[in-house]
């Protein structure tokens, strides 16, 4: 039988319910506590997006999370309680000399939770009464969640000398007597005057992404310097510092990244029975095309004096968080009804044959025949080998599908913002935030599905589709080597090719996101080695 409640838990829950606070101060409270969504969200085992609907009045809490969410407000506003400051007296009727905007901060603490701009429930940001900024001063349309004026995704405007003051500078003080103004020069009536030139808005935009990215870019530059001060400069207990925190960071910075976009996402979509895993050990159904490729007419075995050169991609996930994901619910379908360009998911195909033993397969090392589930980024790859420019295979056979509306550049503003620390980091040879950033990217990827280390999300779709899209790359960096007359001894995992030949004639020698190193490391088959060749 189910335990009834007492009386003492009902008048607890009256009472609460009575003093239940405004969205507006629910989040405030959250704010000073400096509590994530993502730990209310766990203590009231509900997800993240549940917890920013209460905080925007979106919707209200509900049973069974209502009380402990209730209980978690009394105390929050018991520790914080709201400002009672006296607001000041009204002065003198005539009108009062304006006041300076507020500076904006010179560096942003590392990442706390910021203001969060306002939005409709299509996604889009709500305007309102004009208003200096909360952070940066400038004048904007745009309100933050609790009604203050603030720039859309808290994406300010970044301070330029040349544009026109629309508020007064911080450090100016109002004069005590205006001077009277200097007389217009006479303009004759057929000269127009010089007009003010004003920013063009791709401008503006430019700028303001500009700043954006600056204020984000310095969160990981802060959180370095924060565990290698609380170290005392001992690099290797700072580096298991930021790698242990490095999951809720880029979450922050996923969020971030987000915060201008013109549309939601779906984070914990109802799963089909094929994206969820049997058991804890055992994988889900999709077939990832993860290569492990030799070319049969090479071996170590043999004795020989072919050079091969085995090589590293660089940044093999960072680059694939550029993929068409489905950001709403998975919808399903069956034959080629759900394939459209504008639509991404896993698909069940039976692959065409693949008759070049030269060549890796782009399925993968697969020892079984038959349908399988493959992602989006794998069924395009198949789709454009089997096209017109390629000829290389059949086109695969659809059987069924889930998916959903997509887009390519979802992840692409986390993706530039991440390039661009590491490729700083190479610059600086500052080992400590380039593997920050390293682990940041690719436990962002590999804790995104059913993990009990971030729970801010649940997409195993992304997570496959992300994989298989550094497989794709890989497989395309093959191939262009084979065009190029070099031969293409091994490729495996995500970020390993091997080749024959003067590769640096095909790609570019470097440490950067787009170019190529030499492997080095543990046993034969690293740096340059010789083969032989079989059967020739």
């Amino acid at each position: 039988m189910t335990e009834k409640p007492s009386v003492e838990a009902l008048l607890e829950e009256a009472r609460l319910n009575a003093s239940i606070p405004p969205p507006a101060e629910r989040l405030r409270l959250r704010e000073a506590a400096k509590l994530s969504r993502a730990q209310v969200a766990e203590t009231c085992d509900v997800g993240r997006s549940t917890v920013a609907n209460w905080e925007t009045g979106h919707s209200e809490p509900a049973p069974p999370a209502r009380l402990p969410y209730l209980r978690l407000l009394k105390g929050l506003a018991e520790i914080y309680p709201p400002d009672s400051t006296p607001a000041p007296a009204p002065g003198p009727t005539a009108d009062p000399a304006p006041q300076p905007a507020p500076a904006p901060a010179s560096v942003p603490a590392a990442f706390t939770a910021a203001p969060e701009t306002l939005r409709g429930p299509d996604g889009r940001a709500i305007e309102g009464d004009p208003g200096p900024c909360i952070r940066c001063g400038i004048e904007t349309t745009y309100q933050s969640t609790d009604g203050r004026p603030l720039h859309s995704g808290a994406m300010c405007q970044p301070a330029d000398p040349a544009a026109p003051q629309t508020t007064p500078p911080a450090s100016a003080a109002p004069a005590a007597s205006p001077a009277p103004p200097a007389p217009a020069a006479a303009v004759p009536a057929s000269v127009s005057p010089t007009p003010v030139p004003v920013p063009s808005r791709p401008g503006r935009r430019a700028r303001s992404a500009a700043r954006a990215q600056a204020d984000t870019t310095a969160l990981i530059t802060r959180a370095v310097q924060d565990e290698a001060e609380r170290t005392g400069g001992d690099e290797e207990a700072a580096l298991k510092a930021l790698i242990k925190r490095a999951i809720p960071d880029v979450m922050h910075l996923f969020n971030e990244t987000r915060a201008t976009a013109r549309y939601d996402y779906t984070a914990y979509p109802a799963l089909p029975d094929v994206l969820k895993k049997p058991s804890k050990k055992d994988p889900d159904q999709i077939w990832e095309a993860r290569p492990k490729f030799h070319h049969p007419g090479y071996s170590l075995k043999v004795p020989g004096d072919v050079k091969v050169t085995a090589l590293d991609v660089n940044a093999a996930y960072l680059s694939a968080l550029k993929c068409w994901l489905p950001i709403g619910k998975l919808e399903y379908t069956t034959g080629s009804d759900g394939v459209d360009p504008k639509r991404s998911g896993v698909h069940l195909i039976t692959p065409g044959e693949w008759a070049h033993p030269h060549l890796p397969d782009p399925i993968g090392d697969r020892d079984e025949p038959g349908a399988l589930w493959v992602t989006n980024s794998t069924l395009r790859l198949l789709q454009r080998l089997s096209g017109p420019k390629y000829g290389l295979t059949d086109a695969p056979v659809i059987h069924e599908s889930w998916t959903s509306g997509a887009t390519e550049n979802f992840l692409d503003a986390l993706r530039k913002l991440l390039s661009a620390a590491r490729d700083e980091a190479i610059e600086n040879n500052d080992t400590l935030t380039l593997e920050y950033v390293k682990a940041m990217y690719s436990k962002f990827i590999s804790t995104m599905g059913e993990s009990i280390h971030n729970r801010e999300m649940v997409r195993p779709d992304w997570m496959h589709i992300i994989h298989s899209q550094a497989y794709a790359n890989l497989w395309g960096k093959a191939y262009k080597a084979h065009q190029a007359g070099l031969d293409v001894v091994a490729m495996m995992g995500t970020d390993e090719l091997h080749l024959t030949g003067d590769w640096r004639k095909v790609f570019t020698e470097g440490r950067g996101v787009s170019q190529m190193k030499v492997k080095h490391g543990e046993g034969k088959a690293t740096g340059e080695y010789t083969v032989g060749t079989v059967g020739r």
